[in-house]
């Protein structure tokens, strides 16, 4: 390759700069300076390659930590590829998993995928997107394809995964269609001949298949970037829809304001760096003023949240609910609109199966929960007893918390 003319080379620093700011590693990073450097001189794009199990429908504020990366790329004119894996996605990342992780239906994966295409152009430009479903090179494979996949790589290697390796000292079974999960992924990577592979740090060893299986198959090996994984609600663990500690991109932007709201304190700088689209010097000066006092942890968190809201809603949804949040829950007044619940039930019923029903918990374990904690009003009243009966009352306001009310008719 030739040597970079002065712009070129305050370009790469450039495009460098950006792209390693809030990875975590970079696998090697020497090889990510080389690629991006003969991108710019030969004009050609990188190819930057991500790939999704669609098994949830709803995409929350931790992936967007990884598609705020894509988008960087995708704004220096670098191709995404997006993989959704329907194939891979039926047999179950076993990441992170303790048991034989649920098998997804054609159904699911349809469905989900369809969500994520709609959610994900929120933060990317979907039609410069190239979208791959891994089915069309997984399907076709034949016996002997998949046993020169299997070559690749030993088992002992496979079993040095702390996800295997702690299910076989505690005596938990393991699939063996579970071992091929992260050689199809890395196939994925060999027929696209990617570039660049993102992920979290949680698919350290899914990800680096894709560089060992392009150099087994005499492609260019890809390098790997390692994002951090995103806290929930919390504060303790990954941001997740199974673990309730999520916020949604598609939920209402109240809701959306008012769990940001409710995140712990030193999780606001991180928020800030990997959520929004504020310039890094920004990011800079919030993080020193957290830092020296100079700034107080609810004003910034309500920038944070309105900072949210606005990326996802408008600035005209952030405004309102800026406003909502300062009415309802720093006065302690009850919003203005409530939504309504028409009550088919008995006229009296127990205050657990009443806050179920109406969909305010999602079981009676919870439901009990939120009493004793003190979180559940009926008409301004705090209630206290788990086995309290209802009167149901057309118009009665029932609160969950801070940020759900619902006004049920009879």
């Amino acid at each position: 390759m030739k040597e970079l003319t002065k712009e070129q080379q305050t370009e790469l620093e450039r495009q460098i700069s950006l792209y390693q700011n809030g990875v975590v590693e970079t696998i090697p990073q020497n090889e990510l300076r080389d690629k991006v450097a003969r991108s710019i001189q030969t004009g050609k794009p990188l190819k930057i390659k991500l790939g999704l199990d669609p098994t949830a429908p709803d995409v929350h504020l931790g992936h967007t930590v990884v598609l705020n990366k894509l988008k960087q790329f995708q704004e220096n004119g670098h191709i995404i590829q997006l993989i959704i894996g329907d194939f891979t996605g039926k047999i179950g990342d076993p990441t992170g998993k303790s048991t034989v992780r649920k098998q997804l239906t054609d159904e699911d994966v349809k469905k989900n995928a369809q969500t994520y295409f709609e959610q994900f152009g929120r933060v990317l430009d979907m039609e410069k997107v190239e979208l791959f479903y891994n089915s069309e090179w997984l399907t076709p494979l034949n016996l002997e394809d998949i046993i020169r996949l299997s070559s690749s790589i030993t088992v002992a290697r496979l079993i040095e995964r702390n996800d295997f390796s702690n299910r076989m000292a505690a005596g938990k079974p393991i699939s063996l269609h579970e071992f091929f999960y992260p050689l199809m992924q890395g196939y994925d990577s060999v027929q696209l001949e990617s570039d660049i592979e993102l992920g979290g740090t949680d698919q350290h060893f899914n990800v680096l298949m894709g560089r060992h299986l392009q150099e087994h198959y005499g492609k260019e090996k890809q390098v790997v970037m390692l994002l951090p994984l995103l806290e929930g609600l919390d504060g303790i663990e990954k941001m997740s829809k199974s673990k309730h500690n999520y916020i949604g991109i598609d939920e209402q932007p109240n809701e959306i304001f008012g769990k940001t709201m409710s995140i712990p304190d030193e999780l606001i700088v991180k928020y800030f760096n990997l959520i929004t689209d504020l310039p890094h010097e920004e990011k800079q000066t919030i993080a020193a003023g957290l830092s020296d006092g100079t700034m107080h942890p609810r004003d910034v968190k309500i920038r944070l949240a309105s900072t949210i809201v606005s990326m996802f809603h408008g600035e005209e949804a952030a405004a309102a609910a800026v406003e909502h949040f300062q009415t309802v829950f720093q006065k302690g007044a009850i919003p203005e609109y409530i939504p309504s619940v028409q009550w088919k039930g008995a006229a009296d019923v127990a205050i657990i199966e009443l806050l179920v029903v109406l969909g305010m918990q999602n079981s009676k374990s919870e439901a009990r929960r939120m009493i004793k904690n003190g979180g559940i009003r009926i008409d301004g009243e705090k209630v206290l007893d788990t086995e309290l009966v209802v009167s149901v009352t057309d118009g009665m306001i029932v609160q969950v918390g801070k940020r759900k009310f619902v006004k049920v008719g009879i």
